[in-house]
């Protein structure tokens, strides 16, 4: 399911295919969707692509420059092959998913809890297949943000208090939430869960179920390992009490 309008899409078109594009290619005006401060959003096409299938929502705090890079990396080839604007944010999607190191350690942390088990599934690495439907990813700000042009890691400027990022969040992540059916969604990291538990409830809806405690799958979360093995039994456990339901 794709939203119906790409304000983006015709300065994509513009863009030439390439092995590997470079942050004065991509975080440029033109794909600039807001700024506060050093603060910058700028649009990134794989999270236009949204799985209304999806039995399990992983959701970052937003996508880093390498899923950004990728995403349209991945957009420009599927659309010089001739494929349409919804197929090639599809395409990107599948590829820019968590892309990288993080992809790894979500699949060892999911694996390490039994979710293939909750979802009736061989491997949690399946959930990566690009015709597996039980699986979306998102964040909790839509596109790509940037402080003085580095990836931003929730902390500096805090999501809680930044009027910009969290007027983004609100008119984006509930609306996304809203057009699957009800899937238990995984925060990754206390930053996203920190701000999914102040969503108010007329904001996101009554009936979802949330898996608390999962870590941040970054490497460089350091105390990722010791957060895991901390909330490794509680999650085991609502993993249990949701498949007996």
């Amino acid at each position: 399911m794709l939203h119906p309008q790409y304000p983006y899409e015709t300065f994509i078109r513009t863009l030439p295919v390439k092995s590997q594009y470079t942050k004065e290619e991509l975080l440029v005006e033109d794909l600039l969707v807001g700024r506060e401060g050093p603060v910058e959003m700028y649009y990134a096409p794989h999270n236009e692509y949204i799985n209304p299938l999806a039995k399990v929502v992983l959701v970052g705090i937003t996508p880093g420059w390498t899923q950004m890079e990728l995403a349209y990396r991945t957009t420009i080839q599927s659309l010089q092959k001739g494929e349409t604007f919804e197929e090639a944010c599809k395409a990107a999607k599948i590829a820019a998913r968590f892309a990288g190191s993080m992809r790894t350690n979500i699949i060892k942390m999911l694996e390490d809890i039994s979710l293939h088990h909750y979802l009736g599934i061989e491997s949690v690495s399946d959930l990566f297949d690009a015709n597996c439907s039980l699986l979306h990813t998102t964040s909790l700000l839509k596109h790509p943000v940037f402080v003085s042009r580095k990836n931003y890691n929730g902390h500096s400027p805090s999501l809680s208090n930044s009027k910009f990022l969290c007027t983004k969040i609100i008119h984006s992540f509930p609306q996304e939430m809203s057009k699957l059916e009800h899937p238990l969604i995984i925060p990754l990291g206390r930053s996203v869960e920190m701000v999914l538990r102040q969503l108010p409830e007329q904001t996101m809806g009554q009936g979802y179920k949330y898996l608390w405690g999962f870590p941040h799958p970054s490497g460089a979360n350091g105390h990722r390992l010791k957060q895991f093995e901390s909330a490794k039994p509680e999650m085991i456990q609502l993993l249990s009490h949701l498949k007996g339901r």
